[in-house]
């Protein structure tokens, strides 16, 4: 009989939560296989053991099920894939130990652009956690709210994002202009190399093939005109960044689920630093990640999982994950 990593004391109990909450908050609805293999996972003790002998940061399910991916771990009936995941999972492990869950999702774009659009351009555009930094592309991306359609200046782009909205979202007439694009990762992935376009390509939620083929043809976009990418910390890293921007440009730091990541101090000490940096600050983070804020949004409706849009530390707006809806609460 194989035997089973000894699991943390609190491993099993916590992390069997941690994939019913995944299964209820972020995937039901989403990714029907995703969502019932999160929860077969949950009751499986064996696996959780196997799961919870990697170091807490590396437990997340997106993480794990998109290294299993990786290796083959695809049967759609449980008792398969639990066969395949054990099997692989030396390999599995090893991939969930190099690599992170840099989901890098287009679609959040269209919730970013309506605060974009509203300063005064041209743009350099920032991003911190920026993975492949596909979401710097703001003005190359079609976008449908609702029957609204805005197209770059040269016509309809290969990735069309939509976003459902209530409120009075300040919808704009135009795209920006965007001249400089830049952006910081512990781990920059490139979208011209297949291995890491294979990598994000597995962080996709099984059944949603229009995010897998966004996500191609988001990758064609930015090989074809690459980013400005470093390697390091955002905290060590996002002043230069700033200070290399053009000056003839109202520069925008910004980032999309990427704070929830770091410890409480390199969060807390981030925020102090952009409000000192001459730049705007656009932040997409999930509900209570920035603690400043918990006071400051109108209490939601649904348990499902919700991020808090807000610019220059105003919150105006929840957005969904994957910037497929937009419910404002700001001045219009």
């Amino acid at each position: 009989m194989r035997p089973w990593p000894r699991p943390r004391t609190d491993g099993p109990i916590d992390l069997a939560q941690r994939f019913r909450d995944f299964a209820h908050r972020e995937v039901n609805g989403n990714s029907p296989l995703y969502h019932r293999r999160a929860l077969e996972i949950a009751e499986d003790p064996a696996v959780l053991a196997l799961i919870a002998a990697l170091p807490t940061a590396k437990q997340q399910p997106n993480l794990v099920l998109a290294a299993a991916r990786v290796h083959g771990a695809i049967a759609v009936p449980y008792r398969d894939f639990r066969e395949q995941l054990i099997t692989h999972w030396p390999s599995i492990a090893a991939t969930a130990l190099t690599r992170r869950t840099q989901t890098n999702e287009a679609g959040r774009a269209a919730t970013l652009l309506p605060v974009l659009a509203r300063l005064p351009g041209p743009l350099s555009l920032i991003e911190v956690g920026a993975s492949a930094g596909l979401c710097l592309y703001p003005d190359r991306y079609s976008n449908r709210y609702g029957a609204l359609a805005l197209d770059p200046a040269d016509g309809p782009s290969s990735v069309v994002l939509r976003c459902t909205t209530t409120g009075a979202v300040p919808i704009p007439q135009r795209l920006p202009e965007v001249v400089h694009r830049a952006g910081v990762d512990l781990n920059p992935l490139d979208a011209a190399d297949i291995r890491d376009r294979e990598w994000l390509e597995a962080l996709v939620w099984p059944g949603q093939d229009d995010r897998l083929s966004r996500l191609r043809d988001a990758c064609a976009i930015a090989a074809a005109n690459p980013p400005t990418l470093v390697t390091g910390d955002l905290n060590e890293r996002v002043a230069e960044l700033v200070d290399a921007a053009p000056g003839d440009s109202t520069v925008v730091v910004f980032h999309s689920a990427v704070l929830t990541y770091l410890p409480s101090a390199a969060r807390e000490g981030f925020i102090a630093a952009v409000r000192t940096l001459p730049c705007h600050w656009v932040s997409q983070e999930g509900t209570g990640v920035i603690a400043e804020f918990t006071d400051r949004v109108p209490v939601r409706d649904s348990g499902r999982a919700r991020m808090v849009l807000a610019v220059d530390g105003e919150p105006v707006a929840y957005a969904g994950p994957h910037g497929q809806s937009l419910d404002w609460f700001g001045p219009a």
